[in-house]
């Protein structure tokens, strides 16, 4: 009876503290997730400048095979649709970022300024929202190569882009697909950033117009005031100063599990775990005991009993004394003489 206690006891203790584990995992989750994880804008800035056109780029945004977004701001399970909007004024052109988030409900999540200078060269500006980056989070691309369509924005015949679809009327080729959470959607989108480009983080917009958002395509912020950037990240300035609180909390937390800095981590890759698991104590023991024990065992007992007793027992037996001895002499002996005795009276005749 005492001893079906205690395992009742230790059952207790154990689901209890799975349980109070899986409540504190969900809890760091919810901490660490914002809106802004869920567009990538060097992603964006990337891809860009691989575009044809602004055609194009509005394809890629919302093409499936390369989820470039993450956005579902509607919550319907679904990766929003971004269309792609353009205004023009002077040496300017502004092309807007805007999840399609219902019926006439535009959210902008993004802009592109696209500015020529006085040298007439071309510069590219990707400027987040600001109540979903927080303000004056900007990066401006460093393409190797100046993109072949730059030179149409400046064309006398040039027309801005106006995406044509809208909510419930989206091109063929775009399938929303559900969201992945934001370590995936990390993962997979780091693949579509070129690494040849260099991203400049600053907080000056080159953007002397300054073109502020239509109140009109901020639909989702005037619906949530309380889902704001000052809102979900009190004290923080934007995107930028988020990622490096983040990264303050990481060293924190790997401190705390005894991971100092850089070094640590590099030393541990190269012992590859041995000092602080105890491997080379374990590995030399196992093998050494099994092996010798298992197959010096099996194989002489097996072998030599069953191959010696086998063949010579038969092959002695059979050849020699009933089938080589008994057939050839008995055979060549009484054929060959009648030959040769027929064969003397044909030379004795010759002689003659």
């Amino acid at each position: 009876m005492k001893t079906l206690s205690l395992k009742l006891l230790f059952l207790t203790l154990f689901i209890s503290t799975g349980y109070l584990f899986a409540q504190d995992v969900t809890t760091i989750e919810a901490k660490n997730s914002d809106i802004s994880d869920n567009l990538d804008l060097e992603a964006v800035a990337s891809i860009f400048g691989e575009s044809k056109d602004l055609e194009d780029f509005e394809k890629k945004l919302n093409d499936p095979s390369l989820q470039i977004s993450n956005l579902d701001l509607n919550n319907d399970g679904e990766v929003d649709y971004i269309r792609v909007m353009e205004t023009a004024e002077g040496n300017t052109h502004t092309i807007s970022l805007q999840s399609v988030i219902g019926k006439d409900q535009y959210q902008e999540v993004a802009t592109i300024d696209v500015v020529k200078d006085k040298s007439n060269n071309t510069q590219v500006q990707v400027v987040g929202n600001v109540d979903m980056y927080g303000p004056n989070y900007c990066i401006t691309p460093h393409y190797p190569v100046v993109p072949v369509f730059f030179t149409f924005f400046w064309m006398a015949t040039y027309r801005p882009w106006y995406s044509p679809w809208h909510w419930g009327y989206h091109p063929p080729y775009f399938h929303p697909w559900r969201p992945y959470p934001y370590n995936r959607y990390h993962s997979n989108v780091n693949v579509h950033i070129n690494v040849n480009n260099r991203y400049s983080h600053n907080n000056i917009r080159i953007n002397n117009n300054n073109i502020n958002i239509n109140n009109s395509n901020n639909s989702y912020f005037n619906n949530h005031p309380d889902k704001t950037f000052n809102k979900r990240n009190p004290g923080v300035t934007n995107r930028s100063e988020l990622n490096s609180n983040r990264k303050t909390t990481a060293n924190k937390a790997a401190k705390d599990k005894g991971i100092n800095n850089k070094s640590d981590l590099q030393r541990a890759a190269k012992d590859k775990g041995y000092k602080s698991t105890g491997r080379p104590v374990t590995k030399p023991n196992t093998s050494p005991s099994t092996r010798p024990s298992t197959k010096p065992t099996t194989k002489p007992s097996t072998k030599p009993t069953t191959k010696p007793s086998s063949k010579p027992s038969t092959r002695p037996s059979t050849q020699p004394s009933h089938k080589q001895p008994s057939s050839r002499p008995t055979s060549r002996p009484t054929s060959r003489p009648s030959h040769t005795r027929a064969a003397t009276p044909r030379s004795s005749y010759r002689r003659h």
